[in-house]
C-alpha cells in the first residue's frame, strides 16, 4: 500500500500591538485594524474607561467588532475588563480602560547645559524622572554622540523593558519641523532627518518637538490651566521661545516654525541677535541679554553679590544671577525689572494680536517670580489695550523643569496613538 505524506502546518502567530505598530510592512486590513486599536487606545487615554456601547459611538463600529478589538487588545496586555458597572436597568455593561504600565514614552528636554528625562505610562503618569544631567548642548557631532549616550543609559537603568517604550519625544530649541523630525537650528550635518539619526542609536521611535511648544503644551495638559483654550507659555530662558495654544490645540503655523517671539524688530539699536539679525527682542530682554547687561554694569563700576564672591567677570552664567537676584542682590533685581519692562513691551503686542485668556511664564528666568512678572505686567498694563488686556490672566509656571519632560511625553504619546 502505497502513502501519502501530509506536511504539517504551523500556526501563523498573530502579531501583537507593539510588532505590528513597529512593522513598516502594514497593509490593507492589518493597517486599518491597527489604526482602530489606536483610535480605541487614544479613546481610553484622553477620555477614560468606558463600556462597548460607548466606544461603538466613538468608533463608528459594530459591538462584534469593538469586541474583536478589545479582546486582541486585552491579549496585548493594553487594555483590562475592570468589571460591571451600574445601570438603570437591563443588563450591566462591562467597563473597559487601560493597562497604565502596559506601554511607556520618554521625555527628553534639552537645556543649554543639562538635560531632563522622564518616563511616563500609557495613563499619563510621571512615573520617573531624572534631571539636571550634565550636557553641554553645542553643535557638533560629539554634542550629538553624548545626548544619544545620555538617552541610552537612562533607558538601560529603567525598571521597564525597553519594548514597552513606544517613543520617546526630544525637545530641542530653535527651529524644528515635527513633522519631518529636521532640526536646522543644531544637528544640522546630514541630509538624513535628525529624528531618524537619533533612532538608529537608539533602536527606539524618536519624534523632535520645539522645546517651547512641548513646554507650553506640558503646562497646558497640567492644573495650571482651568478651562482656558487660549493660552500663551513663554520660555524665559536664554533665548525667548514661545508655544501658541489656540482652542486647545498646538499651533506650528505652515511650516512648524511659529512661536518665535524672541524675534521681533523691537529695538533700534545695533546689537547682533543669535539670528544674525539687529534689534531682536532677546537683544533687551533674555537670558543672554542679562548676562550681558550684568557684566557690563560691573566693569564700570556696580556693585554686587557676585563681585564679592571672587566669581570672575568671564566666568558669570545667568544662573549665577538668578541665584543672586533670589538672595536680594540689588543689581540683579534692577536688570531683571528692565528685563521684565522690555518683555513686557512684547507681550502687549501679542495681547493685542491674540487676547488670550491666559499667558503662563516658564524656563529659568521664570524661577525669580515677581521680580520678572510685576515688571512684565506693569509693562502689559502700559501698552496693551486695556479692554484687551482686562480679561488675560498673567501667572508664574507651576511645573517649572517638569514642563518639558511632560510636554514631550504627552506630545509623543499622542502622535504614536493618534498619529
Amino acid at each position: 500500500m502505497e502513502y501519502k505524506t501530509t506536511k504539517s502546518i504551523t500556526p501563523v502567530m498573530a502579531k501583537t500591538f507593539f510588532e505590528e505598530l513597529n512593522s513598516n510592512h502594514v497593509t490593507g486590513v492589518a493597517y486599518k485594524n491597527i489604526n482602530l486599536k489606536k483610535a480605541a487606545l487614544a479613546y481610553f487615554a484622553n477620555i477614560g474607561n468606558a463600556t462597548i456601547a460607548e466606544l461603538c459611538k466613538q468608533l463608528n463600529l459594530s459591538a462584534p467588532k469593538v469586541t474583536n478589538l478589545l479582546n486582541d487588545l486585552i491579549q496585548d496586555g493594553l487594555v483590562k475588563d475592570y468589571g460591571k458597572i451600574e445601570s438603570t436597568g437591563g443588563r450591566k455593561p462591562n467597563l473597559y480602560g487601560l493597562v497604565p504600565d502596559s506601554a511607556f514614552f520618554i521625555g527628553v528636554d534639552i537645556k543649554q547645559d543639562h538635560l531632563n528625562l522622564g518616563l511616563s505610562d500609557l495613563q499619563k503618569n510621571l512615573v520617573h524622572t531624572v534631571e539636571g544631567v550634565n550636557f553641554k548642548l553645542d553643535n557638533n557631532k560629539n554634542s550629538l554622540e553624548q545626548l544619544c549616550q545620555h538617552i541610552n543609559e537612562f533607558i538601560t537603568a529603567l525598571p521597564v523593558p525597553r519594548e514597552k517604550i513606544l517613543g520617546i519625544g526630544i525637545n530641542l530649541s530653535g527651529r524644528i519641523n515635527y513633522t519631518t523630525g529636521f532640526s536646522y537650528s543644531f544637528f544640522y550635518f546630514d541630509e538624513e532627518p535628525l529624528s531618524k539619526i537619533i533612532e538608529s542609536k537608539i533602536g527606539i521611535r524618536v519624534f523632535l518637538e520645539n522645546d517651547s511648544r512641548a513646554m507650553a503644551y506640558g503646562e497646558f495638559c497640567s492644573d495650571s490651566v482651568h478651562g482656558e483654550k487660549n493660552v500663551l507659555f513663554l520660555n524665559l530662558d536664554y533665548g525667548i521661545g514661545m508655544g501658541v495654544l489656540i482652542d486647545g490645540k498646538l499651533y506650528y503655523g505652515k511650516s512648524g516654525y511659529s512661536g518665535e517671539f524672541g524675534h521681533i524688530p523691537l529695538f533700534d539699536n545695533e546689537i547682533i541677535c543669535h539670528c544674525g539679525k539687529k534689534g531682536c527682542l532677546e537683544t533687551e530682554a533674555s537670558g543672554w541679554a542679562l548676562e550681558r547687561m550684568f557684566k557690563q554694569k560691573l566693569a564700570e563700576g556696580s556693585s554686587s553679590l557676585l563681585s564679592r564672591r571672587n566669581i570672575s567677570n568671564a566666568d558669570i552664567t545667568l544662573p549665577d544671577i538668578i541665584d543672586a537676584a533670589t538672595h536680594d542682590d540689588v543689581l540683579a533685581i534692577e536688570l531683571i525689572a528692565r528685563i521684565g519692562e522690555n518683555l513686557g513691551r512684547g507681550l502687549a503686542i501679542l495681547n493685542n494680536i491674540f487676547n488670550p485668556e491666559l499667558v503662563i511664564l516658564g524656563g529659568s528666568l521664570a524661577a525669580t517670580g515677581d521680580l520678572i512678572r510685576l515688571p512684565i505686567k506693569s509693562a502689559i498694563n502700559k501698552y496693551s489695550l486695556s479692554l484687551v488686556n482686562n480679561d488675560t490672566r498673567l501667572k508664574i509656571s507651576r511645573l517649572g523643569e517638569k514642563s518639558g519632560i511632560i510636554g514631550a511625553c504627552l506630545l509623543v504619546r499622542n502622535k504614536v496613538l493618534i498619529g
